[in-house]
């Protein structure tokens, strides 16, 4: 499973690249109001620091002005990835961009498995299915995602399950087991995957036994 970062913050970006936690990144015009800065900026700061696909958001609701938006975002850097809305207009970008420009495509804001089908249908590299909104109106995120496994193991589909709108660790855990390729998580979320009482106990107990044995390794 590949792990994006779900954020525009740039030094958030910089540590966990550094742990080697970061296979992408995603954004989208909240994130990019967040960070306090151009989108132009922030987004050639993020494709500076990691190697792949970078999330950038078109904010355009109309096919001829989303795929002006899109050659101004492809411009930036050679990993930005078009992020586009799951529309009938957001569809028809999202082939344009994959033949006309030649770019990656996350097709954004999916929540039900029939808009997931047709993301696929229209090319898209990553479809990106919110788990954390749907379980906020009731409905299981997660059985979208096993919805949508299904649907594309049928068909052979290449288009990657990007889950998004992860908030818990156990969206993490319940989307690996699912089988998706991808998640993105804010960074205290990926952070917190590493976390476990019985290690911080365990470990501990290392150092006080291995302080008491009075030795050093080198």
């Amino acid at each position: 499973m590949k792990f994006f970062v779900d954020t525009a913050d740039v030094k958030e970006i910089k540590e966990l690249n550094h742990l080697g936690l970061v296979d992408g990144v995603t954004t989208n015009p909240s994130l990019i109001l967040k960070s306090g800065g151009k989108i132009a900026e922030v987004t050639k700061q993020i494709c500076d620091i990691v190697e792949g696909p970078v999330s950038a958001e078109v904010v355009a609701t109309e096919f001829p002005q989303m795929m002006k938006e899109a050659e101004v975002l492809a411009k930036i850097a050679r990993n930005v990835c078009i992020k586009v809305p799951l529309t009938l207009d957001g569809l028809r970008a999202c082939r344009a961009i994959r033949n006309d420009l030649g770019r990656q495509v996350n097709v954004t804001l999916c929540f039900s498995a029939n808009q997931a089908l047709l993301a696929a249908k229209a090319g898209a590299t990553f479809i990106s299915p919110f788990v954390g909104r749907l379980d906020d109106t009731g409905f299981d995120g997660m059985e979208l995602i096993s919805e949508i496994r299904t649907i594309y193991d049928n068909y052979d589909f290449k288009t990657e399950i990007l889950t998004a709108s992860v908030r818990t660790v156990n969206h993490v855990k319940q989307a690996a087991l699912i089988g998706s390729d991808v998640i993105t998580a804010p960074p205290a979320t990926l952070r917190a995957l590493v976390s476990h009482p019985l290690t911080d106990k365990g470990l501990a107990a290392f150092v006080a036994d291995w302080a008491k044995t009075g030795q050093k390794i080198g």
